[in-house]
């Protein structure tokens, strides 16, 4: 397995339950095929630009050990949902 972190960016004027359910539903995919090792919610912060007219986001950051197939279906899942504003997946050399 190898180490990844995840910035997750989720539109701010998403209800805080919509937006946490969703993020159950990426941590599951996370679970299913790895082991996550630490969350850390950011919280609401400005961009560095506007995105889609919107001037905030708010921020999650995820680091876990997985497998690569799990990252396609991460990526996957990320782009369905609707409340994801941006996401990346960096894999951490060691």
């Amino acid at each position: 397995m190898n180490k990844y972190e995840a910035i997750l960016m989720f539109y701010p004027d998403v209800e805080a339950e919509k937006r946490e359910a969703h993020f159950e539903r990426l941590k599951n995919v996370l679970s299913e095929g790895g082991n996550i090792s630490n969350i850390d919610e950011w919280g609401s912060r400005k961009l560095a630009y506007e995105i889609q007219y919107y001037k905030e986001a708010f921020y999650t950051l995820v680091e876990f050990e997985a497998e690569p197939a799990t990252i396609k279906e991460f990526d996957r899942v990320a782009k369905i949902l609707d409340s994801v504003m941006r996401h990346m997946v960096i894999r951490i050399e060691e």
